[in-house]
């Protein structure tokens, strides 16, 4: 038996005793810890490594995240090696989670991102009608987004969903960068090097950085006594520094590099992961599900590895690759399409000179012309080309503010998707954030948690019309509004303000972004609620109600004005405005969309870059064409 000096000079760091503690115990002890920390314990010394990857102490890790139930998270792990991979899927992922949405079209572009099956997948709601049944009874309609699938070690693959032809297809890309409090999604082209996506330092970077003088012979210079390798990583981080960001080229040039990759990089989907479920559902046919879910999985993973058994992903149909150089300013490319044959392309990086293909021409017609238009004198979606030169040679004015195409494409030799989720400062009106009309792009919607100062805060769902959700001879199907409440303080008095982020009518009535109306939560209201039964003939008893205003017919669309009304909190927790003058009611009830969405009903997507953010201004559905003949869109109505 050792001593107590024995036991110190062998063991200084106490470890023998901590280790010593039941199982339980430690994992108790290690919901106080952070998973950095976790991580950290396998340096303290050699006895701590096998505690810090333990998969009891991960498996509280996961938990503490709270992402995942234990029932789902029990069932992720079979698709991993260990708790570890999940919980730092789960870490990369989290900031991702919510709602998002775009202001264009009118009536909605509201997409929700949630956990999948080891994976998290972004769904948008489709403008509708409930059924007789109201939200509970009937199937929310849906579409895939995209999805970014774990890879065995917890890393990201990232997918965008589309529909080509009556087909589902997969566009693969790279989710590039997750900031911990992002509020915007874009997609976007990516530049990337040979090197694991990385930019590397080719002969075309080293060219790329010879024409920006001054850096070059400032390295050259400066670093003389450097070592050779030291020299070099400061020419490379010089190149990557010199990269053109994508957000600086015009806006017809991103949309159709957007256009170009995506038509190239598609891979059509299997019948049999177009069948498959994207949730984890609860019910009996739980098990026969999970195979599924695990066959699926398996399929996406191999499919983002080996690009269906073709190439590795770097060499991936539509990624430019194997670049060599030629005289001066000319480079060769080559890019796969989707039969699996190469085609050569010369791109002369000469300003405002036009791409010259090589002897084979038998790229599809929309590569062809959709190159020729970029690299040539085409005209962007806005009237402004970065590619359109005066006859002496120099841009005009209105050019100047976006970079080159060229200056974009010479960075790499590859390029493909990719997603990033940023930090920008946004500017917002009553909980609507100020969006770019020209960039594909999603915007987070901060949810407030509900407390005692902002009882009714969240996402709720519902329909004009009372009863709630029942349908009239004259109106079979009531059409769905998703309202955001929030709270906010003007000169001391506090306001709850309602905005409408979605609406199911087949011509919309309010621009996204409308408050439907805003109430004084310090002014209670003794108007008594209009009618004394529900839907089941129940008496209704109300709780609160205060003084407010709706929304009405005003100065325009874009300007909607005012009508005075109340807010009332029925005993079931239900919210209905009421106009005072039409009577008209918008009844509302707290929703939970994730489970709403593990229940709906899926529908085909549109085509890819239109189902990340459709850019194109509609007051109409735009998305009509994904219901189902049961859940046609009816004429405009006006509700009050």
């Amino acid at each position: 038996m050792l001593s107590g000096a024995s036991l110190e000079s062998t063991d200084p760091c106490g470890s023998h005793l901590f280790l010593s503690l039941p199982d339980d115990v430690l994992a108790i002890i290690s919901r106080s810890l952070h998973p950095r920390d976790t991580c950290n314990l396998s340096l303290c010394c050699r006895a701590f490594q096998s505690l810090a990857h333990s998969d009891k102490i991960w498996h509280v890790q996961c938990s503490r995240l709270q992402l995942l139930p234990p029932r789902e998270l029990t069932e992720w792990r079979v698709a991993f090696p260990s708790y570890k991979s999940i919980c730092l899927f789960l870490l990369r992922i989290q900031p991702l989670l919510g709602l998002w949405v775009h202001q264009n079209p009118e009536l909605g572009n509201v997409v929700y991102i949630m956990p999948g099956f080891a994976s998290v997948v972004a769904c948008r709601v489709i403008p509708q009608e409930l059924g007789p049944s109201g939200i509970d009874g009937s199937p929310l309609l849906w579409a895939p987004v995209f999805e970014i699938v774990a890879l065995p070690d917890g890393s990201p693959a990232f997918f965008l969903h589309g529909r080509e032809r009556d087909s589902d297809y997969f566009y693969p890309g790279l989710l590039r960068s997750v900031e911990s409090n992002c509020n915007v999604l874009l997609l976007e082209v990516e530049p990337r090097g040979s090197s694991g996506g990385k930019l590397s330092h080719t002969k075309s970077m080293a060219r790329h950085c010879d024409s920006d003088a001054e850096p070059s012979r400032a390295i050259g210079r400066s670093n003389s006594s450097l070592s050779r390798s030291s020299r070099m990583a400061a020419t490379a981080a010089a190149s990557a520094s010199a990269v053109v960001p994508f957000s600086r080229l015009a806006f017809g040039d991103r949309r159709k590099m957007l256009e170009l990759v995506a038509n190239q990089v598609g891979l059509k989907v299997p019948d049999s992961l177009s069948r498959s479920p994207l949730f984890v559902r609860s019910g009996e046919e739980v098990a026969k599900e999970m195979v599924l879910l695990l066959e699926r999985r398996s399929l996406l993973v191999q499919m983002y590895k080996v690009g269906e058994g073709r190439v590795n992903w770097w060499g991936m149909p539509g990624l430019w690759s194997d670049g060599r150089q030629m005289d001066s300013g000319k480079t060769t490319k080559k890019i796969l399409d989707r039969s699996g044959t190469w085609h050569s392309l010369t791109v002369n990086w000469d300003e405002g000179a036009p791409l010259q293909t090589g002897k084979r021409r038998s790229v599809a017609g929309y590569f062809k012309d959709g190159l020729k238009q970029m690299l040539g004198r085409s005209n962007s979606a806005n009237g402004n080309s970065s590619m359109l030169f005066l006859k002496n040679g120099s841009p005009s004015t209105s050019e100047r503010k976006h970079a080159p195409l060229q200056e974009f494409l010479r960075a790499s030799d590859t390029i493909g998707l990719s997603l990033v989720a940023s930090k920008v400062k946004l500017s917002s009106y009553r909980a609507w954030p100020n969006m770019h009309d020209n960039r594909y792009a999603l915007y987070k919607l901060p949810l407030q948690v509900p407390g005692p100062d902002h009882e009714y805060a969240g996402l709720w769902g519902g329909s004009f019309g009372w009863p709630p959700g029942r349908p009239t001879e004259d109106k079979p199907a009531k059409a769905l509004f998703f309202v955001l409440i929030s709270y906010d303080e003007t000169e001391g008095q506090r306001m709850l303000i309602a905005t409408k982020i979605l609406e199911g009518t087949h011509y919309v009535l309010h621009p996204n972004g409308s408050a439907m109306f805003i109430v004084k939560v310090d002014e209670p209201s003794s108007d008594p609620f209009p009618w004394d039964v529900d839907g089941d003939s129940v008496r209704v008893e109300i709780k609160q109600a205060y003084h407010g205003e709706g929304i009405a017919n005003g100065y325009g669309f874009r300007y909607p004005g005012s009508k005075p009304g109340a807010l009332f909190v029925t005993q079931n927790g239900l919210l209905a405005f009421v106009w005072n003058e039409t009577k008209a009611v918008l009844t509302l009830q707290r929703l939970n969309l994730q489970n709403l969405l593990k229940r709906g009903e899926r529908v085909p997507a549109l085509s890819a870059i239109f189902n990340f953010s459709y850019l194109t201004k509609s007051h109409s559905n735009v998305f009509v064409g994904s219901a189902s003949a049961s859940h046609c869109l009816p004429s405009p109505r006006n509700f009050h």
